[in-house]
């Protein structure tokens, strides 16, 4: 099997199962949930309207893959429950941070995280390796 997969020009990596989940989970799975769940959340509201008549290129490649197949979603979901509930957690963990930091005006700890981020995206575009952690 490596081998067909290598003459299709593909870099194969062996990993183990529960590593595969766990990186799977927080880089495919969660991506994939929390544009499902904005655009839920959007649609939902009696302004739905007016916001979507509004929405642009942001919110577009954000939620670019809430237009995937949502059964086959479902079933990712499922059959990866306990590596992307944990994915979930930590992402909610660091949404709580940003909320709090909003909250009181906290613009150094907005910007530290966002400067963090913007930093670790380019590295990670540039192939430049593991990016730095994000300071909370």
């Amino acid at each position: 099997m490596r081998a067909l997969w290598e003459r299709c020009g593909a870099r194969v990596i062996e990993l183990e199962p529960a590593q595969h989940d766990r990186i799977f989970a927080a880089v495919s799975h969660l991506p994939h949930v929390l544009a499902f769940a904005l655009v839920a959340q959007l649609a939902a509201r009696p302004d739905a309207a007016d916001l979507f008549a509004h929405a642009a290129s942001g919110f577009r490649d954000f939620t670019r893959i809430a237009g995937s197949s949502p059964e086959m979603w479902r079933d990712i979901a499922l059959a990866n429950r306990g590596a992307l509930s944990a994915a979930l957690r930590d992402y909610r963990e660091l949404l709580a941070t940003l909320a709090a930091a909003i909250d009181s005006g906290d613009g150094a700890a907005l910007e530290r995280v966002f400067a963090q981020a913007s930093d670790a995206r380019r590295r990670w575009q540039a192939g430049a390796g593991a990016p730095k952690p994000v300071d909370r």
